[in-house]
């Protein structure tokens, strides 16, 4: 899976269904995607808030970009705005202490900073999966696509392949079961919960999954998934 800032809790489900999760940085980053923003709670409605990244060649890869010059006023910002749309949530408390934390990481590179948010966040949840970077591994990078993620697995001596539910319009299981790798892809199962009186807005940021949930409750949606063949 590509590096995500702070993503939702499918992002994390994955990360504790498997046994080795390689986290994917070393491909074009795609302007408008999901890799340096997502979205939060704000007013009842969910707004997207994004660390922006230095202008640079279409094609540099995710594991190359930066940060903008002023990005601490942007996280400053950012900080504030959890304060003011989540300082009445239930486990807002119990929280804030590890988003500061994560913001506060002195590092420009997109990359390691999203990594370093991983990290911390499965450190917190008590998700001990070997989490390994492509761009650290350099394997089978005159390969694209399919046929690069096919030679990792292989690489890595993996007989199966769990992908989030969007990779079904992306792999196929032919070329898989020909290297006799097993093709399998989560689904996330309906989690809903209480955002105040608000109706519920789904798939937000794993910061919203932790103002309003307790670790011990965080866990338990952990393992809210079905595997999908």
């Amino acid at each position: 899976m590509q590096p995500y800032l702070f993503p939702y809790i499918g992002y994390f489900q994955l990360i504790n269904a498997v046994d080795t999760f390689l986290i994917y940085d070393d491909v074009q980053f795609i302007k408008g995607g999901w890799i340096n923003r997502n979205r939060l709670l704000i007013n009842g409605t969910d707004r997207m808030f994004i660390f922006n990244i230095k202008k640079d060649s279409y094609k540099a890869n995710i594991n190359e970009r930066y940060f903008i010059e002023n990005i601490e006023y942007e996280k400053d910002k950012f900080i504030k705005s959890i304060y003011f749309s989540y300082k009445n949530a239930p486990y807002f408390t119990d929280s804030i202490g590890l988003i500061e934390n994560i913001v506060s990481y002195k590092e420009n590179n997109l990359s390691k900073f999203i990594i370093n948010s991983i990290k911390a966040i499965c450190n917190c949840l008590e998700i001990n999966t070997e989490i390994l970077v492509s761009s650290n591994l350099m394997i089978g990078e005159n390969l694209k696509g399919e046929d690069r993620i096919i030679f990792i697995n292989k690489n890595l001596k993996s007989n199966t392949y769990i992908n989030a539910i969007g990779g079904k319009n992306i792999y196929s299981h032919q070329p898989f079961n020909r290297e006799g790798i097993n093709l399998h892809f989560i689904q996330c199962k309906n989690i809903e919960y209480k955002q105040f009186n608000n109706p519920f807005i789904n798939n937000l940021s794993i910061i919203d999954v932790f103002m309003f949930n307790s670790k011990e409750q965080i866990k338990k949606y952990l393992c809210e998934y079905e595997l999908i063949k």
